[in-house]
């Protein structure tokens, strides 16, 4: 399995299958990104909440790509009434794709996507956990620290996690520090800051608080690798 990290909470995943994955389409207007949103492609799109800087760019890419969105049952249901396909879940829900396994998690945030002058609430936010293979890659979305973390640790080994450390909005360094003691990932990457001022941090400062080589600050849209054994390795290695 590939995946790698375009800004924001954008993560792509290329599947041992082929299939390519685009959590958190925000592409336009993301000054970190370095994907087009008119010519990236995708075979499913996963969204952890309903806030414009998650949603980006996702009904033009699934429009031109016929990707599969996948979201809690009210983001399902807005896309569906585009006509677009979509596979709706809810918290602790787990399904099993061709392509992996998706389950959602809780995450403490909202989920409201503002379309013009209206504020439509779309549910309520949620985290990732991603499966092929017996590897794992869990995607905390926009979330406080809770100390049900643990529990996610204990109950599903992660390989990889991205978690947020923007602060203002979501967890800072300090609580993100924390989460990765309770999720027990095997590698942790910071994600959702420096966007915009509001949430600048140093993601370096951010990793040395971590278990010593457990912290990866990755490039935006390095590739990295997630093999059979578990071992993070970046592409080229």
């Amino acid at each position: 399995m590939q995946y790698s990290w375009h800004g924001q909470s954008c993560v792509q995943i290329k599947t041992d299958t082929g299939k390519t994955i685009l959590i958190d389409p925000y592409i336009t207007g993301n000054p970190l990104s370095d994907l087009h949103a008119e010519t990236v492609e995708a075979d499913v799109i996963i969204l952890t909440h309903g806030h414009n800087d998650h949603v980006g760019d996702t009904e033009q890419i699934a429009k031109r790509t016929d990707a599969l969105i996948i979201g809690n049952a009210e983001i399902a249901d807005y896309f569906s009434f585009k006509g677009l396909k979509t596979h709706g879940m809810h918290i602790g829900g787990q399904h099993v794709f061709d392509f992996g396994t998706v389950k959602l998690t809780p995450a403490i945030h909202g989920s409201t996507l503002q379309v013009g002058n209206e504020l439509i609430t779309l549910g309520i936010a949620a985290g990732i956990l991603f499966t092929e293979n017996e590897k794992t890659i869990y995607h905390a979305g926009d979330t406080a620290l809770f100390t049900d973390m643990k529990l996610i640790g204990e109950q599903q080994e992660i390989d990889v996690a991205f978690l947020p450390i923007g602060d203002n909005y979501t967890m800072g360094p300090a609580d993100a520090s924390l989460a990765a003691q309770f999720i027990k990932a095997k590698k942790v990457i910071p994600m959702h800051y420096n966007t915009f001022p509001l949430i600048s941090q140093n993601p370096v400062a951010f990793i040395e608080r971590l278990e010593e080589g457990q912290g990866y600050v990755p490039a935006i849209g390095e590739v990295m690798t997630l093999s059979s054994s578990a071992r993070f390795e970046k592409e080229g290695e």
